[in-house]
This record gives structure tokens, sequence and C-alpha cells, in this order.
């Protein structure tokens, strides 16, 4: 069941994404651009709104409350589905290492507590909800994410640096596989509940697994090296950036994995890229960078989130 999709940040890591995979399953694509267009104009006509706003860490507290309420407004004028692209920042350090869609969002610190409070707006609203909840991004291009901007670039020495425990579990979402879900979940909307909250399995590996992986990719052996935390800790003060980073430092030493329970029985047929592959094409636009070219800093800008 194809139709007319409403991408919100279209130049984002998942809206583009959501963009081409869409276009490439055959829907009609509209590109909404903040500058100009008025969103509840825009969404007329729109079958699905894909959300892929993302404010700077800095700005969630106060940009993503008043964005939530405008997606929904929009939602309810067009009858649109809204997908959200959610992630595991509403599970707390206590939380079971097993993430799906029944585990408590116990989450405590403050970017937590802002990912908690839009969701349960979602669900209260009314609006068709399709949130897909997905771990850390891996993209094709180097578009500022944890992988691409801090973990990456010294595989060029053989090294990869890890910001967290390299034996923990961690989630990732390779993001042409989680745009190719989002876009089968879209086809089957009208038999999904008013607010449907699924979890992307993706990959799970540990740093020393990734290490493996990248080596495979590369030919030669990589080493783990662990990622230093003290600077942030040293500017936090002055830099409210870093004090954001920190924040969410735990899910880097705590074990978790994304569920498959619902997703499986959603998408049985669904066939995940090979992870030594997504790898690859991780890695290839961080290493072929050249280091003269201008790069924009994407970590003041708190593009180094999962979602």
């Amino acid at each position: 069941m194809v139709g007319t999709v409403l991408i919100l940040g279209g130049n984002g890591r998942f809206g583009r994404n959501a963009a081409e995979a869409f276009w490439n399953a055959g829907w009609r694509i509209r590109l909404f651009d903040r500058a100009k267009d008025d969103l509840t104009q825009a969404a007329q006509g729109a079958d699905v709104i894909v959300n892929g706003w993302n404010p700077a860490y800095t700005d969630w507290a106060a940009m993503v409350p008043s964005l939530t309420e405008q997606v929904i407004a929009a939602a309810r004028a067009s009858g649109a589905t809204v997908i959200v692209p959610g992630n595991v920042y509403v599970f707390g350090k206590d939380a079971p290492d097993h993430f799906g869609p029944d585990t408590a969002h116990g989450a405590t610190n403050p970017l937590g507590r802002t990912r908690i409070e839009m969701e349960a707006a979602y669900r209260a609203s009314g609006v068709p909800v399709i949130l897909l909840r997905a771990g850390d991004f891996l993209d094709t291009a180097a578009s500022g994410n944890w992988f691409d901007l801090q973990m990456a670039p010294t595989l060029r020495k053989g090294v990869l640096t890890y910001p967290g425990n390299p034996d923990a579990p961690h989630a990732w979402a390779y993001l042409p596989d989680l745009a190719r879900a989002a876009v089968a979940l879209a086809e089957r909307r009208a038999d999904l509940p008013r607010f449907a909250d699924i979890t992307f399995p993706g990959f799970t590996l540990t740093g020393r697994e990734m290490a493996v992986l990248c080596g495979k990719v590369l030919g030669r052996p990589v080493r783990i090296r662990r990622m230093a935390w003290w600077p942030l800790r040293l500017v936090s003060p002055v830099w409210r950036m870093g004090a954001k980073l920190l924040e969410m430092r735990y899910l880097w030493d705590k074990p978790h994995h994304l569920s498959r329970d619902g997703f499986d029985g959603l998408l049985p047929g669904f066939v995940e890229t090979d992870v030594t592959e997504a790898l690859a094409l991780a890695i290839a636009p961080v290493l072929n960078a050249t280091t003269d070219q201008p790069k924009q800093d994407h970590a003041a800008q708190g593009q180094a989130t999962a979602a």
C-alpha cells in the first residue's frame, strides 16, 4: 500500500535514508522545507509523515515538545500516520539488558526524560504512530554519528576508538535497513495498532567483535582503544554539549540488545544487510575523507546522537 510521504528533516541521517527508501519503493516523496513551508499545509494529502527532525542535544528540552505538538497537529489535520525513529534513551541504567516494547521507560536523566515525554505525547495523541526504535546508527555517509565521528577515524591507524566497555553488547542499526523497515511498516499501517512501538533488532556487537569485523573489512588487525571521557568532564561546566554527552555515557557500558519480538512477526521476510558489508559501507566515507576538507562541527551541534 504505497502513497505519499512527507519527510521532515530530509537532509538528516534518518530523513535522508528514509526518503531514498520510500522513493525506491515507489512512493511519492515530499521534502519539507522549514524555511518556507507550512507543516499543516504540506501534510495535506500525505499518507505518512516521517519525523526525521532531531535538534541538538542542548535544544531538546526547549524544542522537542514544540516539534512534537506540530507533527501531531499536522497528522491530526491530514489523517496521516507518523513514523518516529525512536532510540534507547528512554531506558535507564537499571533496565534489563533486553530492550523491547514492554520494557519500562525508567530513564531519569534529562535527555531520557525528554524522549519519554515525547513518546507519551504521541501515544496519547490518538493519531496513528509507528515508533521504530533502534540503537546507534551506522550510515553510508559521514553524518556525524558516534561511529563515523568518534570511533572510525582512527581505523586509519588500525585502531577502533571505543566509548565504553569493549565487552558489553551494544545495539546498532544500519540506516538503510532501518529505513527499509520503516517503508515496509508504512505499507502495513492499516494492520497496526494506533500506537505501534516496534523495536528494530539490527546488530548487537561488543566493541571487540566490532574491531574484528573492521579488521576483516580493512584486511589487517584492528585493536581497541578506550575513548577518553575526562576531556568532556573538564569542559562540561562551560560546554553544555559535553555535559549532555556525559549524560548518555552509561549506554556504552550497559550491555543491551533490542528485541526481535514483534518485528519478525510483522516483517517475517525482512533481510538485513550482512553486518560486515554494513560496516564496510560505514567505514568507507570516513577513511576516504581528505584531511584538508572543511568539516562541520557535528559534535557541537549534537549530531552524535542515536536518533
